[in-house]
């Protein structure tokens, strides 16, 4: 699994070589593939049913058996990423702080995601200039990030954890634009770019924190400043 550049409490490991792709084996498998090899040559909004079926081996009425659009075809791509991260042994990071954790999380998941690269290229291109279908992704994107925030050990349930999800998800975002970029073998820029925004997301969660605890102050405040309204409402009867 790859780690960032070592700390002192941090250990080193190898990197593992770049993942491939699984030979698709199952209807939906195939109809997958088809759609992501599609999608690395064009952009997802010319992307045609009849296509991704010819693409696939299948017939029109079988695509429509397992999905009934492209983006259903991106949703379950996603869920596989998420089932594949997810399936890693992540047991050797338990005394690592949370952000080690999770940029080991991610970093694997940008390891499952490298063949794929031009795929999710396009993927983003599509998304910058297609505000709906940036709207859809982002939702996507959000619900894994609760999962890969999970697998970091890192509370991802509340809606303090739906904005944790939310935020490492824009933050996720910004660093897929530079690994799609990055071809050092090393991925050097992504880790330093996945390192800097996680270093954002934790400023932000701080700053998340200090908010919340001011509800917290002020009802603390109220039932004291009750009271003292009612002492004096009984000294001025008693007057």
């Amino acid at each position: 699994m790859a780690r960032r550049p070592a700390r002192k409490s941090s250990r080193k490991a190898a990197r593992p070589a770049a993942a491939s792709a699984a030979v698709p084996t199952t209807e939906r498998e195939k109809i997958i593939a088809a759609f992501l090899d599609l999608l690395a040559d064009k952009p997802f909004e010319q992307i045609g049913l009849a296509e991704v079926a010819a693409g696939a081996g299948l017939s029109l009425a079988q695509l429509r058996g397992e999905f009934g659009s492209t983006l259903a075809m991106v949703a379950a791509h996603v869920k596989a990423v998420d089932r594949a991260v997810l399936a890693a042994d992540f047991s050797d990071m338990a005394e690592e702080p949370p952000r080690e954790r999770l940029f080991d999380v991610l970093m694997r998941r940008l390891e499952t995601l490298s063949p794929h690269r031009e795929a999710v290229r396009s993927l983003l291109r599509s998304a910058g200039r297609n505000p709906p279908l940036a709207f859809a992704l982002n939702g996507l994107a959000v619900r894994s990030q609760q999962w890969m925030l999970s697998a970091a050990d890192i509370k991802a349930s509340g809606p303090r954890g739906m904005i944790r999800a939310q935020g490492l998800a824009l933050l996720f975002a910004s660093v897929l634009r530079t690994w799609v970029r990055d071809d050092d073998p090393g991925l050097a820029r992504t880790m330093a770019a996945l390192d800097r925004a996680l270093g954002r997301g934790q400023r932000m969660v701080g700053l998340l924190d200090d908010l919340c605890r001011i509800p917290a102050r002020l009802c603390r405040l109220r039932p004291r400043r009750r009271r003292d309204r009612d002492d004096s409402d009984e000294e001025s009867a008693t007057a």
